[in-house]
């Protein structure tokens, strides 16, 4: 690695005499800067900072140098990209500290425009029009500070990814740097402090080098992120260079303190001592309210104190601050719905939601374990985000169908609680976590033996057919994937979160007019109809058994063009008679091989693409239990055109996104 990375570096230090002209500037800060192209939210501050967004919700802005860069080179018969290098330092600050925005990008452009981009998910570089499209020729560093679960490629609320044409990133990793002895040091881009980044192509060699590292910090000699890539086709001949940011529900102010580039060549390095660090954006008023607070609290201790001592006073303040802050009030619909706990009881269950109890984060929220006292019993607390009216539509749904099923492979909700726009859901506790991290989560992964993911995808599959076919209405799942699969002390498989859920009379029709899922998970019909039914759900479970079965995720983007899909790659196997190689080598052969064939089978036979053909979870079980054999060529048989690669993967998703942009899964990005 290190020698590829040294080799790299040598290359863009090669004299440009056999290349095309040079294109360079540096920016020491922005005070006297007239060459920059600035629209939407960004300005210029009188620091000499450039910010892209303020405290104001679902805004983008976009900063470019004027003039284009050539990034071609036009002495090659094919146009081969140029070699180019970039060094910046951004900054974000959130207001009061919290964690907020979407984020920030180094995009290049045959535009300055970005047409159709939108804020939010898409960080001012795409939208729903164009997401995924080749014709973008785009090619974006993102810094991004959101998070949704299974969409986009990404890994956590904190990481740096590289974006070609599309916002489902090429690759993805959690936000840091690596130290002298090679250790990966974490890295908050949120953390109200310069950041420094150098971000280097190779035109020769085809790779993009990202580091990243805190302003008081040398370059670091390892980058984060190494990535092979040839430009070539996505580059035009001149290109605008610049930088993106955008806000969502949640707002952050996105800086740029000072900027160099240059094609065929190291980019100069920046003068730290001439850029200027902003201020928290609402510091002034922050301290203004703060200190009127202040002065209406001591106003109160005062008078408290000539009545009593000052200790005692002190003592009374602060009981009667912390009864407040758990105070609740209820409203007419709560009263209804029976199971309810009290505010202060999860509060104190959860040891005041500390980060210590987080169990994990989803696309809608934070869950946290929980003690009730009383009870001696463990819980799991999901608190969900209170900065969408989403949030309460979902939060009622789910009180009222979960709250009245019973059945062995679904999480038991206990009961709930609702304190102003505070929304909680208390289940019960599932020990051995879900299915998704026992399968992938690095250290944390377990080889589950096969007789396990036999039982356990049997017991997902009762049930999904208790949902569609047992209860007393038919619920349509909507995002049935492997981290929404607990698991308990005895490995029994729960299906979880139903916020997606909803509830239909038997006979009804089943059609529903948001499209939310997770993609690879998605039926193909979704996107065009928009409609959710238990076919679609049917698929899902089709895509979770091959995903348990081969030990991969159902779309894998680091992998060859004809295994991104793994139906299309399953598939593929299975006419070239060689179905057991998609086996997951980590089992060693260790399985029952008619139950391996029947599963991969199964899963062709759930996913094809006309919902109509597709097996209804009563007969998906009856092959599950041997009741009813599947046939040799099963599987086999396909829509036409129903092969999937990148670029319909990502235009595909990009029109379910539109669609879905309101739904939970935006988690108020």
């Amino acid at each position: 690695m290190f020698s590829h990375i040294a080799l790299f570096c040598l290359v863009l230090f090669v004299a440009p005499s056999a290349r095309s002209s040079t294109d360079e500037f540096v920016f020491n800060g922005f005070k006297r800067a007239s060459n920059l192209s600035l629209d939407g939210y960004a300005r210029i501050t009188n620091d000499g900072a450039i910010q892209l967004t303020n405290e104001t919700m679902r805004v983008m802005g976009h900063a470019f140098f004027s003039s284009p860069v050539r990034m071609l080179d036009s002495q090659h018969k094919n146009l081969s990209a140029l070699s180019f290098s970039t060094i910046f330092v951004f900054d974000i600050i959130t207001a009061d500290g919290e964690g907020g925005g979407t984020g920030l990008t180094f995009v290049m452009s045959p535009s300055k425009t970005l047409p159709q981009a939108d804020s939010g998910a898409y960080l001012g570089l795409f939208g729903a029009g164009n997401n995924g499209n080749f014709s973008n020729h785009v090619f974006a560093v993102e810094f991004d500070t959101a998070y949704i679960p299974g969409m986009f490629n990404e890994t956590n609320d904190n990481h740096v990814g590289i974006d070609i044409n599309s916002i489902i990133s090429n690759i993805s990793t959690p936000a840091g740097y690596y130290s002298n002895d090679s250790k990966k040091v974490d890295l908050e881009l949120e953390m109200g402090k310069p950041i420094q980044v150098w971000i280097e192509y190779s035109g020769d060699m085809m790779v993009v080098n990202v580091t990243i590292a805190p302003l008081s910090v040398p370059k670091p000699s390892r980058p984060l992120i190494s990535y092979t890539v040839n430009l070539s086709p996505i580059f035009k001949e001149h290109m605008y260079v610049g930088f993106s940011g955008a806000t969502g529900q949640i707002v952050s102010s996105h800086y740029i303190l000072g900027w160099s580039f240059q094609t065929n060549g190291m980019a100069a390095p920046l003068d730290i001592s001439q850029l200027s660090i902003p201020q928290p954006p609402s510091a002034s008023s922050s301290s203004n309210s703060s200190s009127m607070a202040l002065a209406i609290k001591i106003g109160a201790i005062t008078s408290i104190a000539t009545l009593i001592a000052v200790g005692t006073g002190i003592s009374i303040f602060f009981y009667l601050q912390q009864r407040a802050k758990l105070a609740e009030t209820l409203e007419d619909w709560e009263l209804d719905h029976p199971h309810r706990f009290r505010y202060k009881d999860l509060y104190k269950a959860t040891k005041g939601f500390k980060e210590t109890e987080l169990l994990g984060r989803g696309g809608f929220g934070h869950v946290f374990k929980g003690v009730i006292k009383h009870a001696g019993e463990e819980v799991a607390v999901k608190k969900i985000s209170h900065n969408t009216r989403q949030g309460i539509r979902e939060f009622i749904a789910e009180i009222a169908s979960l709250g009245r099923m019973r059945h062995r492979h679904l999480v038991e909700l206990k009961g709930w609680c609702k304190r102003n726009e505070d929304l909680l859901l208390v289940y019960e506790f599932m020990p051995k976590g879900s299915l998704d991290m026992l399968l992938f989560d690095g250290e944390n992964s377990t080889i589950l033996s096969w007789q396990q993911r036999f039982k356990i995808l049997k017991g997902v599959a009762a049930g999904i057919l208790y949902l569609h076919q047992e209860w007393e209405q038919v619920v349509v799942h909507r995002d049935i994937k492997a981290s929404n699969v607990l698991l308990d002390a005895t490995m029994d498989a729960k299906i979880s979160d139903f916020g997606l859920a909803r509830l239909y009379e038997h006979g009804n029709n089943l059609h529903t007019t948001h499209v939310v899922g997770t993609l690879g998970y998605m039926a193909p019909e979704l996107s065009r109809t928009g409609r959710s039914t238990t076919s679609s759900d049917v698929f899902a479970f089709g895509a979770l058994l091959l995903e348990v079965a081969c030990g991969r995720r159902p779309i894998k983007f680091e992998a060859p063009p004809n295994e991104l899909s793994l139906v299309d790659w399953v598939r593929e196997c299975q006419e070239k008679g060689e179905l057991l190689q998609v086996a997951d080598s980590r089992l060693q052969k260790c399985y029952n091989k008619e139950e391996m064939e029947l599963v991969l089978k199964l899963g062709l036979v759930c996913c094809q693409s006309v919902p109509e053909v597709r097996p209804s979870m009563k007969q998906v079980i009856q092959y599950l239990n041997g009741d009813e054999h599947l046939a040799d060529d099963a599987g086999l048989i396909f829509s036409e055109g129903e092969s999937l690669d990148l670029a319909s993967v990502r235009i595909s998703y990009a029109s379910s996104y539109a669609m879905a942009s309101t739904s939970s899964l935006t988690g108020g990005r």
